[in-house]
């Protein structure tokens, strides 16, 4: 049989680029060409690094690629291209044989890798997290209490000064329990009761109950595909997950501060494990603000438990929320910058009604 290389080129699923020895274009691939942003025609001829920056040195590195033919592994580094936003990738140069001075670059994108490994060791966390939680409360709530009832039988018969730090002692106990009650919440949550749903009505159930109280402040932006299918989902559960997102994004809103919830449907995003089982997850949904962006100190861990960008937050909203889309066989992800944080969840979807 003879073997259409062009074509097998084509099939490349990773951007892929060819340069001659003076590093100028001379052949990219379709998904070379969705990650340059550029068609294959306008990318021709110009040189690699006008078209893509990558935060690392590669010069010396690259010089060897071409004088001792020996191909080149790149791990975790940051590429752009063409006014797109920097994203973390694994690179593979090598000398392309047969074509003297040749090379090729394979780009391999790690999102959607990473995504799933977090997933995974947010689930972990989160099941670990739980044990904890529910430890603390049953130890930490009934000695509380009696610090409450002794601090308000000190309170009798006390002068206003005194009652000052029996009130204090009251009001600390109080807050401690409400905090231990929120733990108890992310220990307590129950198995998620499937059934078809429409996604748009969850979301803007959350929309409106959000705007009636902690987003009075916020203007709402809705970009909706109407043409989405049913997801298999827990109503309840997933309208605390957008509750969640929401209340984060309008925490950190000055007054008119702007949400955008948006959803559309990506054929390509798919799951295949090793073991060759796998499902598809191409409903998407995005909760995006304009806000100052979350601390690049927690951004790798902002869904592992207790880890909060707020001085006064618990850490627990954010790694429910990603329990709750694990459990759903779905992934959440976050991407920020100043001015545009996007939390973006992505479900699968019903493929047959009974």
């Amino acid at each position: 049989m003879k073997v259409d290389y062009e074509k097998v080129w084509m099939s490349i699923p990773l951007p892929s680029v060819v340069l001659n020895g003076d590093d100028i274009v001379v052949q990219v691939n379709p998904p070379g060409e969705g990650f340059l942003n550029a068609s294959s025609k306008s990318v021709k001829n110009k040189r690699i690094w006008d078209l893509i920056e990558i935060d690392a040195s590669l010069e010396d590195s690259y010089k060897k690629v071409k004088k001792f033919h020996s191909p080149l592994f790149i791990t975790d580094v940051k590429v752009g291209a063409n006014g797109r936003d920097p994203v973390r990738c694994n690179i593979q140069i090598a000398p392309v044989i047969g074509l003297e001075d040749s090379t090729i670059i394979l780009i391999a994108p790690r999102e959607i890798a990473g995504r799933i490994s977090q997933s995974k060791s947010v689930k972990a966390a989160a099941k670990s997290a739980i044990g904890m939680a529910e430890m603390l409360a049953h130890e930490i709530k009934n000695p509380l209490a009696g610090i409450t009832g002794a601090a308000q039988l000190l309170s009798m018969g006390l002068s206003a000064t005194d009652l000052e730090i029996t009130d204090l002692i009251v009001a600390e106990t109080k807050r401690i329990l409400s905090l231990l009650e929120q733990v108890e919440q992310f220990g307590n949550l129950k198995p998620i009761d499937p059934k078809p749903l429409n996604i748009h009505d969850v979301i803007d159930r959350a929309r409106r109950s959000a705007q009636l109280g902690f987003s009075a402040h916020i203007i709402f932006k809705e970009e909706y595909d109407p043409s989405l299918p049913l997801v298999y989902g827990d109503p309840d559960q997933l309208l605390q997950v957008f509750l969640n997102l929401i209340k984060n994004a309008s925490e950190v809103q000055p007054n008119n501060g702007n949400i955008k919830l948006r959803t559309f449907f990506e054929h390509s995003f798919k799951l295949r494990r090793a073991d060759g089982s796998g499902h598809s997850m191409p409903i998407q949904v995005e909760v995006i603000d304009n806000g100052p962006g979350v601390s690049e100190d927690i951004r790798d861990e902002i869904f592992d438990p207790f880890v909060s960008g707020r001085d006064n937050g618990t850490g627990l909203g954010l790694a429910l929320t990603s329990k709750i889309i694990s459990d759903h066989n779905g992934l959440i992800s976050l991407e920020s910058k100043p001015g545009n944080t996007v939390f973006r969840i992505s479900l699968p979807f019903v493929t047959k009604l009974n």
